[in-house]
């Protein structure tokens, strides 16, 4: 994330370049965030039980020029989850700078790194 001196929120933080997966972003604060990240310029990934509700916001998001794309995914269901892993592997060439889990359930077994990127 960079920072620039005076301007908006939008002039000040960039995500641009960054990829994000967000669970459960179809409602609620998992909405909040798939939205906020992607203004900030993140291509974002999210995922919900509930094709229609995830459809309708996939379409919200697209009218207001975000990039997010979606996929259909149970977290409590571990063929769901590395069906999910896969998707977004693919989705942003391997490469995932953020996680956010907006759902109860723990997903277990999912492995991430730590690229430290401060100067």
């Amino acid at each position: 994330m960079m920072a620039a001196a005076g301007g908006s929120r939008e002039e000040r933080w960039s995500l641009a370049g960054a990829t994000a997966l967000v669970t459960g972003g179809s409602k609620g604060i998992g909405h909040a965030i798939v939205e906020e990240l992607a203004r900030l310029g993140a291509r974002v990934h999210t995922c919900s039980r509930n094709a229609a509700e995830l459809e309708e916001c996939r379409r919200r998001w697209a009218d207001k020029g975000l990039q997010v794309t979606v996929s259909v995914c149970d977290v409590a269901v571990r063929a769901d989850r590395e069906k999910l892993m896969d998707t977004v592997r693919d989705t942003f060439a391997g490469k995932l700078d953020i996680l956010v889990s907006c759902k109860r359930r723990h997903i277990a077994g999912l492995r991430t790194t730590t690229n430290d990127r401060r100067a």
